[in-house]
């Protein structure tokens, strides 16, 4: 079999194609593309069937685990493919540790050391409880969150720009010192005991409550990260499409009762915007692929992220 790969503006990449085997898979073309450019490894590489010019549909991606043959459309001679860069890659593992690394690191730093004085304040810096108690949820938080990455999480796509991983460190760093800088600040005011304890406390559930959301739904890919959607199920899933999203904004929301800082509640207000944005697409795609047609079940109604609201 032959392939000719060519860019999306018609030009060959590999000059003269590719001579493969007629039972080679996507995966095997990838490597193939791989030793002749060297630089484009497979994860970097975004395979698709070319469109009629004109076309305004969205071109079909070549899957690496299937058969070259299956995009032949009967000429099984000859296949041309259409080849992306898609810049360098890092696995989501790293990228998400990185992300969360960085909140974990900073946020005890103006906890334990004299930044402040790097600020202007002199004096004696007393620490009130909940400073205390926010600074070991937090830590909880980003611990528990790396701690997911790796033995949790089974990711369905192996890699992510190498590009995410400075927006995303940019995001939680900054957001991470924002809120450290405040809540700990020489001049906090804490709120009432009683506000603390019912923050921290519906906090903590919600943390796992989150963590209960993730392991199930890691219980609907195999092992390799695969296996198409499904429909979650079972706890918070039974009512919300997006329970881990759910139980994400509203651990924020008991941190934020608890130590009452307005850096605080703009995070929770951008976070929980991203988080509703993500929800209402995986709830419409999930609609869109479970309509109860041709066999498929039909979705259930449920709220999207946050009963009753949405």
């Amino acid at each position: 079999m032959k392939v000719t790969v060519v860019s999306r503006s018609g030009r060959e990449v590999i000059k003269g194609g590719l001579e493969l085997s007629d039972s080679a898979t996507v995966a095997d073309l990838q490597e193939a593309i791989h030793k002749r450019t060297k630089k484009f490894y497979p994860s970097r590489q975004r395979l698709t069937l070319p469109l009629p010019p004109g076309s305004k549909e969205r071109p079909v991606v070549l899957s690496y685990k299937k058969n070259l043959k299956e995009y032949c459309d009967g000429n099984l001679g000859n296949l041309t493919v259409v080849f992306k860069d898609l810049g360098p890659q890092v696995s989501y593992r790293t990228l998400f540790f990185c992300e969360y690394l960085g909140p974990l690191v900073l946020y005890p730093v103006f906890y334990y050391f004299p930044v402040y004085e790097f600020f202007g304040y002199k004096g004696k810096r007393i620490i009130h409880p909940v400073q205390t108690y926010a600074l070991y949820y937090w830590c909880f938080h980003y611990f528990k969150r790396i701690m997911e990455t790796f033995f949790v999480h089974r990711f369905s796509h192996a890699t992510s720009p190498l590009s995410n991983v400075f927006r995303n460190c940019a995001y939680y760093w900054t957001f991470g010192s924002f809120i450290a800088y405040y809540v700990n600040h020489p001049l906090y005011t804490p709120v009432s005991d009683l506000q603390m304890k019912i923050g921290f406390g519906f906090g903590l559930v919600c943390q796992l409550a989150n963590l209960y959301c993730h392991m199930l739904l890691r219980n609907l890919r195999r092992p390799g990260g695969n296996g198409g959607y499904q429909i979650p199920s079972g706890f918070l899933f039974n009512i919300v499409t997006c329970a881990n999203y759910t139980t994400e904004i509203y651990q924020w929301l008991g941190f934020n009762v608890a130590t009452q800082t307005v850096s605080g509640y703009f995070f929770l207000v951008v976070a929980t915007s991203i988080m509703t944005n993500w929800a209402l697409a995986k709830h419409r795609r999930l609609k869109k692929l479970f309509d109860g047609k041709d066999g498929r079940p039909r979705y259930p109604r449920r709220w999207v992220i946050l009963p009753p609201f949405l």
